[in-house]
């Protein structure tokens, strides 16, 4: 006679091969493209335009290279922290790290410790998003830089009041936007004179260096637990959302790089490109570069305000309303108080960063083993391929570092 197990000693067993964490839950799910919008909405920034500094100071072949290895590198990361969101419901680094790595009594005070750090690090890089779109509009409507920064704050983050869907649709919108303003510039480009792209090796350590920015310029990885969330746990439509953000990031860098180098050449600078590019082709660009810099500020400030909403949010039990308050309010006073006395937390929040991403591979290799299947990443998330990343992680940090010749 076969042996009928009890319901609930099924759903022991089940977990116990499976050993997977609740089913993901979302509060609204995302079309392919607003999944998309949310990674490039999070990388794209001023990374980006640093990007054509650092490329000047190699020769062409290397930024290729380094492109092509940058983009594998941070998709398989992204890939691996899709999974481990997966594998915890969704769940942002916090749960993540209460679920995988931080256990018993100890395990308390240390989720406590990674919430305020990290915490701490968003917050930091949002209260500049505030700054930076406070600059913008005052410089548009001469207004007084706190009431610029107090609009541009009203402004952006009502998108978040609405939730994770609203965010999807305007980060969707601006992404398109911003390829059809770069589309504009590299039209206006072709069609002047040009320079020669540069050819000679200068140093190690610039390679390092544009390493480090170009992984930089590609990080998205607070927003992936958004994706999982708004898919509902869908790891096809997943793993099409994440490698699209990440490749819109990779032309827009490829695209602005380009034809800075041919239409700056030399007098390429450390301003950014688009200042570069307004030097060398009129006034005008500085309009377009403005409605860009306005963009892509705009779509940080949504994603890495989303993200901070769901990380107090789970933490603390909270509504999302409720989070929303405690996440954006703090922000826009820190943006007020002003950000010159910050330049030293900002560098840690970059150490904090790194560290969160080597803590994240380590769940994940933990999470793998737990679970028994991979769905996503599958034989790109085994040992050596987390190896990989975490020395890619580490050259970035160097070369964030480093000095460049």
């Amino acid at each position: 006679m076969k042996k009928v197990t009890p319901f609930c000693l099924a759903g022991k067993e089940l977990r116990g091969e499976n050993k997977t964490m609740d089913k993901v839950k979302s509060e609204a799910s995302l079309t392919f493209w607003e999944g998309a919008g949310i990674i490039v909405g999070h990388g794209v920034g001023s990374g980006v335009l640093a990007v054509p500094y650092l490329a000047s100071r190699n020769s062409w072949q290397s930024f290729v290279v380094i492109i092509v290895v940058a983009y594998l590198v941070n998709l398989i990361l992204h890939y691996m922290i899709a999974e481990l969101s997966l594998n915890n419901g969704g769940g942002q680094f916090i749960t993540i790290f209460e679920n995988e790595l931080f256990k018993g009594k100890i395990g308390k005070y240390l989720s406590w410790g990674a919430f305020a750090i990290m915490g701490f690090s968003v917050l930091i890089n949002i209260a500049g998003f505030i700054s930076g779109g406070g600059a913008v509009f005052s410089s548009w409507f001469g207004l007084p830089v706190w009431a610029s920064q107090f609009l541009y704050f009203f402004i952006c983050s009502m998108v978040v009041y609405f939730g994770m869907k609203a965010v999807g649709i305007c980060e969707k919108i601006s992404v398109f936007s911003m390829v059809g303003v770069v589309f504009i510039l590299f039209v206006s480009v072709m069609r002047g004179e040009k320079e020669a792209l540069p050819s000679h090796f200068v140093a190690p350590s610039n390679i390092l260096a544009l390493y480090g920015m170009v992984a930089f310029a590609l990080s998205a990885v607070m927003s992936v637990p958004q994706v999982v969330k708004g898919f509902n746990g869908d790891a096809k439509k997943i793993k099409a959302s994440i490698a699209a953000g990440t490749g819109l990031n990779v032309f827009l860098i490829v695209v602005i790089t380009f034809m800075t180098l041919i239409g700056s050449g030399s007098s390429i600078s450390q301003d950014g490109a688009l200042v570069d590019l307004s030097r060398k082709l009129g006034g005008w660009v500085g309009v377009i570069g403005y409605i860009f810099s306005l963009l892509a500020l705009s779509t940080s400030f949504w994603a890495n305000s989303l993200n901070l909403r769901d990380i107090v949010s789970e933490k603390t039990g909270l509504s999302r309303k409720m989070s929303w308050l405690l996440a954006t309010i703090p922000c826009l006073v820190l943006a007020l108080l002003g950000l010159e006395g910050f330049v030293g937390f900002t560098r840690i929040a970059g150490v904090i960063q790194v560290i969160t991403g080597l803590g994240v591979i380590f769940a994940y290799h933990l999470s793998r083993k737990r679970v028994g299947n991979s769905p996503i990443c599958s034989f790109f998330g085994t040992l050596p391929f987390q190896i990989i990343v975490v020395i890619g992680a580490l050259a970035s940090t160097i070369g964030s570092l480093i000095k460049v010749v």
